[in-house]
């Protein structure tokens, strides 16, 4: 598997002949996006590879669809590259309704869809919890989904893409003894001045107790840098990172941006 960090959540990942492209944020630097009840957040780099650099894509992996550093103007223009956009029932929705995509999926945690293309095996993708907030915020910042990704008739996935997401019990259920070869560990520890210590996804020490649980391969962190509500940035998380558990610390691989990794 060969995965090249792109910025902020967006990966390119190269599987058995699959191209898969996570979470597309393409705008350049330096504008500020609303986000809910008043919050923002500006965008402080751009991506490491532009977006006319891709190439074709077979499916886009869309953690949720309603917010930029997930899904900014480009990334959405970009969408019409891929053959199929995987994402929450509501953002398949909303993708379909505003044409941003004619094959939009919509799935929600425990859904499954196996996707199919010629000369290539068969990939079955299944949706993992989330939850992008404290409890009962739900309704303000809405859905989202992650990704468990295997090749048809394996035992275990090839890939997870964990999405945004706080650790809560739902999460530490569906991730123990997983065994994915890789993991697209979301972090950052996203908060805003407006809402104080309430952390909308997952710094590097919930991290640790993810992998631990998960057990990948091989645990490449994403969503850590390139947006100023990210509290905690890649250093701040290579320095927790260094601490952890010889078992946990020696699954992370940091993957350079816009520099293609082969993974085992």
């Amino acid at each position: 598997m060969r995965v090249t960090r792109i910025g902020g959540p967006t990966a390119l990942v190269e599987w058995e002949g699959w191209r898969i492209l996570t979470d597309p944020t393409f705008d350049p630097p330096g504008r500020t996006y609303s986000f809910a009840l008043g919050t923002s957040s500006r965008k402080t780099t751009g991506p490491a590879i532009p977006l006319d650099e891709i190439g074709p894509v077979d499916v886009v992996l869309l953690s949720h669809h309603h917010h930029a550093d997930n899904l900014d103007d480009a990334g959405r223009a970009g969408l019409s590259a891929a053959r199929t956009v995987l994402t929450t029932v509501a953002g398949a929705k909303a993708l379909t309704k505003d044409g941003a995509h004619p094959d939009a999926r919509g799935l929600a945690a425990g859904d499954a869809v196996t996707l199919t293309a010629e000369g290539k095996r068969d990939l079955v993708v299944s949706a993992t919890p989330c939850r992008h907030g404290a409890p009962l915020t739900g309704p303000i910042v809405g859905p989202v989904v992650g990704f468990a990704l295997s090749l048809a008739g394996a035992a275990r996935p090839g890939l997870w893409m964990t999405g945004d997401t706080v650790l809560y019990g739902g999460l530490r259920r569906a991730a123990t003894g997983m065994l994915p070869d890789v993991a697209l560990v979301h972090i950052g520890a996203v908060k805003f001045p407006l809402t104080g210590p309430l952390a909308y996804t997952m710094d590097a020490d919930d991290a640790v107790e993810l992998i631990g649980l998960a057990q990948p391969g091989v645990a490449v962190p994403v969503h850590v840098e390139g947006w100023s509500h990210f509290s905690q940035q890649e250093e701040a998380a290579a320095a927790v990172f260094d601490a952890a558990p010889g078992p946990v610390r020696e699954r992370i691989r940091w993957a350079p941006l816009g520099v293609p990794v082969d993974l085992p």
